[in-house]
């Protein structure tokens, strides 16, 4: 098997009334995990511009985007995947989350705030996530394993 570069990928931690926005990406009832908006990165475009593109596509959402917070890696040994993420704080700038809206590319199914309490009942990755939304400062989280 060739070796193959990691993928890099943004995400945003969105907090609104100290509510953090995150999306389901697996349509049908396929997993229960849920995680920040956010996705890979193109080529030629800065990691903001990525991250503003990745969040209006997933929400519907217009943010800024601030200061990185989190660098986070997993992995899928068994298929030679690994993918970094760089985490950034956003803010909304335009839009509410609309039931009907659609992701184009089909990827996100849901999305909705949650209460750092609210994360207690749910599955979410990364394990870093409620530390990186509501704490201060930069983390490294590094290699977990990919779920589902």
């Amino acid at each position: 098997m060739k070796p193959r570069s990691p993928r890099l990928a943004v995400r945003a931690l969105i907090l609104d009334q100290d509510r953090l926005l995150l999306v389901n990406a697996y349509g049908g009832g396929v997993s229960d995990l849920w995680c920040a908006p956010g996705g890979g990165v193109n080529l030629g475009s800065s990691l903001p511009d990525n991250l503003i593109r990745e969040v209006h596509e997933e929400t519907g959402l217009t943010v800024t985007v601030g200061a990185p917070v989190l660098v986070n890696e997993f992995h899928a040994p068994e298929h030679g995947f690994h993918q970094v993420d760089v985490y950034f704080r956003c803010q909304i700038i335009a839009g509410a989350l609309d039931a009907q809206w659609r992701d184009p590319e089909g990827i996100v199914t849901e999305r909705r705030f949650f209460t750092r309490d609210d994360l207690a009942g749910i599955r979410f990755k990364p394990d870093s996530l409620p530390e990186a939304a509501w704490g201060n400062g930069m983390l490294y989280d590094p290699l977990e394993l990919l779920v589902r």
